[in-house]
C-alpha cells in the first residue's frame, strides 16, 4: 500500500513547532494541496499562516480532551492524511515520587490521544481511502532512564499503530509508524540530547518518502537507523507478519 502526499489534504497535531512545523512545511514543499495546523493556541501558527496563507487552517485542538478531538474531526471531514505528532514529555524515573502521575499525563496525550484521535477519523480515513502516521519513538522500543514514564506511553502507543494497521488494512487506510531518536527540538533539549540531536527535516522528509514506499515503520535518522538494524528481522516475521488466520 503506497500514498503519495501530493495534491491531499493533511492535517498535523501539534504542528506549531518542531517536528510538527517541520512535517506542514515539507508537505506543502511536497505538493500537499491544504494543511489544517492542529494546536492548542491559535496564535502559535500565525508565522506559518502568513507564509502560506490558504494553504493551511488552523484549528484548536486539545489531545488531554476526547470530546476536542472529536470537535477537530467534525472541522476536517475532507482528511486524507492524518499526522499525529503532538506528544508530552515529563522527566521521571519508576522510583520518582511523580512517577505516577508523570506516567498519566503521558498516557493521556501520548496513548489515549491515539485513540481518540484514531476512533475519531476513522470514517473519514476509510471514507477518503487516508493515511495515519503515528509519532512514536525509539524509546518504544526500549526504556531510558530519565523518561521511563514516557518510554512506556509510547510502548503502548506503538502497540496501538500495530493494532491500527492490523484493523485498517481491508479498507485501504495505510499506517505509518515513526520511530526517532533524538530530533532538535524542545522536547530533546529537556531531556538533555541536543548535542547527538539531527534536524526535524530528517524526519518529515522520511514521512512522505515512508509513504510512498507504503512502509509501516519508519527509523529516521542514524541512532534511529542503529535500532533498525537489530529490530528489522523481528519487525518483518513478527510486527508486519500478516495475522493468521
Amino acid at each position: 500500500m503506497a500514498f503519495n502526499v501530493e495534491s491531499k489534504i493533511a492535517l498535523v497535531t501539534g504542528a506549531n513547532r518542531g517536528i510538527g512545523r517541520a512535517i506542514v512545511e515539507n508537505l506543502l514543499a511536497a505538493g500537499s494541496k491544504k494543511v489544517y495546523l492542529a494546536v492548542r493556541n491559535p496564535a502559535s501558527t500565525s508565522e506559518l499562516e502568513s507564509n502560506y496563507g490558504e494553504r493551511v487552517k488552523t484549528l484548536i485542538v486539545d489531545m488531554e480532551d476526547s470530546q476536542s478531538i472529536y470537535a477537530l474531526a467534525e472541522q476536517a471531514s475532507d482528511v486524507e492524511l492524518l499526522v499525529n505528532n503532538a506528544g508530552r514529555l515529563e522527566i521521571s524515573d519508576p522510583l520518582s515520587d511523580h512517577a505516577a502521575l508523570a506516567l498519566q499525563k503521558e498516557l493521556t496525550v501520548n496513548t489515549f490521544g491515539l485513540l481518540h484521535i484514531a476512533q475519531a477519523f476513522n470514517e473519514i480515513l476509510v471514507q477518503n481511502h487516508g493515511a495515519l502516521v503515528q509519532m512514536n519513538s525509539v524509546a518504544s522500543m526500549k526504556n531510558f532512564l530519565g523518561v521511563s514514564t514516557y518510554s512506556a506511553s509510547k510502548a503502548a502507543s506503538y502497540a496501538i499503530t500495530q493494532g491500527l494497521r492490523e484493523q485498517w488494512a481491508e479498507n485501504g487506510v495505510q499506517v505509518l509508524s515513526v520511530h526517532p531518536g533524538p530530533i532538535a527540538t524542545d522536547m530533546a533539549a529537556s531531556a538533555g540530547m541536543l548535542e547527538v540531536a539531527e534536524p526535524a527535516d530528517v524526519v518529515a522528509k522520511g514521512i512522505i518518502d515512508a509513504l510512498a514506499a507504503g512502509q509501516f515503520h519508519l527509523f529516521p535518522d542514524a541512532i534511529a537507523r542503529q535500532f533498525e538494524q537489530q529490530y528489522k528481522s523481528y519487525a518483518e516475521t513478527i510486527i508486519e507478519a500478516p495475522a493468521s488466520e
